[in-house]
């Protein structure tokens, strides 16, 4: 395992490379050697290269190749009228810590490649057509990007296409100009997680979209912030499609732009878009295609999601399709549903247990809803739920993996979230269905009632209702429960 030192300033390809104090000159004199599995080629920092920078040798699962930087002050610049960084065939390949700009083509260009993660690269100014991604992947297997920033590129701040395994992890992309443009474009591909990414696409050249997800097997969209173009997410065909948590807003790009829409490029089947804050745009999610095309489009769920401020519907569906829309939370002006009278007819897409609120920023920043804000549209207004307090009456055995819930002391109700190894119980937290209502707890620890009002008995004074549930963490078969109760004061409440 050898690490090979490059400084354009200080360096000569007349050196052996292996030492700081001997180190090479230009990636030409590193691509005529042949690494091997465990070696390193680091670049030093302040360096700038003007030339395409092939990696033409592999590294092995348990000691890739590794290109980075060493030395302090600004991290080495790779410019060139070709790609950046572009290997063929290549496996094994970890590429950090670089600066890629002022670039022909992509600023990585990975063919046929497998087992590559790039972390912490900068990448801007790349493509002199709007046919390279900034960082392209093509008919490669398991691709890994994180933490890597795109900025001011024309064409795709990612091209992916016919990956299998494909993770893009807590990156950012700002301005993917062209009118063929997208922030993330994956295409035919599998295994893929986009999460925790930061696009936005508001200052873009001409309004495109954020995200094409097209033809995807396995795909989770989650935890991202998208912002501008010409629509969110576009999931038009695909099997196994999870969609959720993540902020979608101000796509105004066109009358018929969405922060989520599919089934107009092939079949659709078992979508699960859930938990994202929709809002500033024009329709919410979109279930259509084109006039006379036979595309299915099955098991379709749209709930528990916030959508405001919208100038068209919350959900449209406009094309045969099968699926549901529920829990979902709608603000005051904007409207629920556009469903057409053909596929209402149908019923193949219910829609129930819709909540309408007046002000979602407050419903969304209150800590405990102590009202049922959540009632639905056609309730009566004058009917809302309070309770004056939530307590567990039982907390029984140890943490272990389980109580979900504990009161943080013996003089008060808070309720908090016990914690399953290394994640929470869950991005929706947890939900109890009662006699007269349902308490959700989410996964900061908040808590909120939610009454039905037509369960109501038809006597004054209060009621009480009592919610349990067991842990089972299955290997050890260790079981917790605990039991919690509401009181339900009806006083002044019914008309």
């Amino acid at each position: 395992m050898t690490v090979y030192y490059v400084n354009s300033a200080t360096g000569s390809d007349r050196n052996g490379g292996t030492g700081q104090n001997s180190a090479f000159a230009t990636l030409s004199k590193v691509e005529s050697l042949k690494l091997k599995p465990g070696d390193s080629v680091l670049l030093a920092k302040g360096s700038v290269f003007n030339e395409q920078f092939d990696i033409k040798y592999s590294g092995s699962e348990s000691a890739p190749i590794k290109i980075g930087s060493y030395g302090t002050g600004a991290a080495p610049v790779i410019h060139s009228s070709g790609d950046g960084i572009h290997s063929l065939y290549a496996s094994n390949i970890v590429i950090e810590n670089l600066k890629i700009s002022n670039i022909g083509g992509s600023g990585i260009y990975g063919g046929s490649v497998t087992n590559w993660t790039v972390r912490d690269v900068e990448i801007a100014k790349t493509g002199l057509s709007e046919n390279a991604g900034a960082v392209t992947f093509r008919s490669s297997k398991n691709v890994t990007v994180e933490d890597c920033k795109i900025s001011g590129v024309k064409g795709d701040g990612f091209w992916i296409e016919k990956v299998n395994g494909v993770k893009l992890l807590n990156n950012t992309v700002t301005t993917a100009n062209g009118s063929t443009a997208d922030a993330v474009q994956v295409n035919d591909s599998s295994n893929i997680l986009i999460k925790g990414n930061h696009l936005d696409q508001t200052h873009a050249s001409s309004p495109k979209g954020v995200i094409a997800l097209v033809r995807a097997t396995n795909a989770v969209v989650e935890d991202n912030v998208l912002t501008g173009g010409g629509f969110g997410i576009s999931a038009p065909a695909g099997k196994n499609v999870a969609i959720r948590d993540n902020d979608i807003s101000g796509y105004h790009g066109y009358s018929w732009s969405f922060a989520v829409g599919l089934g107009d490029q092939g079949n659709a089947r078992d979508y699960d878009i859930s938990g994202n804050h929709i809002h500033d745009g024009a329709w919410g999610v979109a279930v259509s295609g084109p006039s006379g095309a036979s595309y299915t489009r099955t098991n379709i769920k749209v709930h528990d999601n916030v959508f405001d401020d919208l100038s068209q519907a919350a959900l449209k569906v406009d094309r045969p399709a099968s699926g549901s829309f529920y829990n979902n939370t709608i603000e005051t002006g904007t409207k629920a549903t556009s469903i057409s009278p053909a596929i209402a007819d149908a019923h193949t897409f219910t829609v129930k247990g819709n909540h309408t609120v007046a002000n979602v920023e407050t419903a969304l920043a209150s800590p405990v809803a102590k009202t049922a804000a959540v009632a639905e549209a056609s309730a009566d207004p004058a009917v809302v739920a309070v309770h004056d307090n939530l307590k567990i009456f039982t907390d029984t055995g140890d943490a272990h993996r389980g109580n979900l819930l504990e009161n943080d002391s013996s003089d008060n109700d808070t309720l908090v979230l016990r914690r399953f190894g290394d994640e929470t119980v869950g991005k929706h937290g947890l939900t109890l269905t009662g006699e007269y209502g349902d308490i959700h707890v989410d996964r900061a620890g908040n808590y909120a009632y939610t009454l039905d009002e037509t369960k109501l008995p038809d006597h004054s004074g209060h009621v009480s209702e009592s919610f349990s549930y067991g842990i089972n963490d299955g290997s050890s078969h260790h079981s917790d429960g605990d039991t919690l109760t509401v009181f339900i004061h009806l006083d002044g409440l019914l008309s």
